[in-house]
């Protein structure tokens, strides 16, 4: 079942086009993560997920159904963090979670409150003011108030924003249960692109408003599709060597130099190739991360 599906929505700012026909499905128990650089256009496509912003063009369904129409509906069943959450700092962490229940205006129990406590690892912090929290406990205490009402999707920006090397590991732990273990779907924005590759298992990359990659994690990392930087001392004789090479066709457009995407297992023929042709050869990097990979794409629609 489609969670998310968005149909080529497209979000202008006056002169300056924020999202470009931008579509993609997210589907129910996934992790989906949504890459992009700054001002990519990550944010605006969040706001318009949530009807805090509605798109020039396009459309948008939650569960099937439209969100324009059934906003109020479709938005029970969603739970949001947008960068860093707004606390109280003199309202406990327990009185956070019971301020945002009767916003919600559901039945929702003390029992069900201690229940997302636990699951965000703040039960022994419950009754502790939200001053003499650290970043990562506020960045945990926001999801918490995400998931109060039992939501189906759960949508994440930044969610590791500022965080230590334990806050984020934290975030990415509450991440994989949520999926796992009850089910939920979970959409992350994240510029920590090896948090993502540990979690998502569908990627979709943005630039400049545009969808430029996407798909599955394993299928975008795929080793016959490995990143192969080259460094010489003289690229422009390694260039015309290896225009006329069996490996010209793995070459990628790249200005700021030599890379190939290529089967693993052509790595040594390359190197040997450019050995024989007296190549002065520094450096064969392989480069197979979601890092690496994202870098590719978005260097190639400057």
């Amino acid at each position: 079942m489609s969670v998310i599906e968005v149909q080529d929505i497209s979000k202008q700012f006056g002169t300056l086009k924020a999202v470009d026909g931008l579509s993609f499905e997210v589907q129910e128990g996934e992790v989906f993560g949504f890459l992009g650089q700054n001002g990519s256009g990550k944010s605006t496509t969040i706001r318009m997920l949530l009807s805090l912003i509605h798109p020039s063009s396009g459309s948008i369904k939650l569960f099937g159904l439209p969100l324009k129409e059934h906003r109020n509906e479709l938005l029970e069943k969603v739970g949001a963090i947008i960068e860093r959450p707004d606390l109280y700092p003199y309202l406990t962490a327990k009185e956070h979670l019971q301020l945002f229940a009767k916003v919600r205006k559901k039945h929702i129990t003390t029992s069900d409150i201690n229940a997302t406590l636990e699951k965000v690892g703040l039960s022994n912090r419950s009754t502790d003011k939200v001053q003499t929290f650290s970043l990562g406990m506020k960045q945990r205490l926001g999801i918490g108030i995400a998931l109060v009402h039992n939501p189906s999707l759960i949508i994440l920006d930044e969610p590791t924003n500022g965080l230590d090397p334990q806050g984020i590991a934290d975030i990415r732990h509450l991440i994989q249960y949520l999926a796992k273990e009850e089910g939920k779907t979970v959409f992350v924005s994240s510029h920590l692109l090896s948090e993502i590759e540990q979690v998502a298992s569908q990627i979709l990359i943005i630039h400049k408003g545009k969808k430029v990659a996407g798909g599955a994690t394993k299928q975008l990392l795929d080793p016959n599709k490995t990143i192969v930087h080259v460094t010489t001392l003289n690229d422009e004789t390694a260039l015309s060597a290896i225009k006329v090479s069996e490996f010209a066709s793995y070459m990628l457009p790249r200005k700021d130099g030599i890379y190939f995407c290529m089967p693993q297992q052509q790595i040594p023929l390359l190197h040997k190739s450019l050995v024989m042709a007296d190549i002065p050869l520094l450096k064969v990097e392989t480069k197979n991360s979601l890092e690496d990979y994202f870098l590719q794409v978005t260097s190639n629609t400057q």
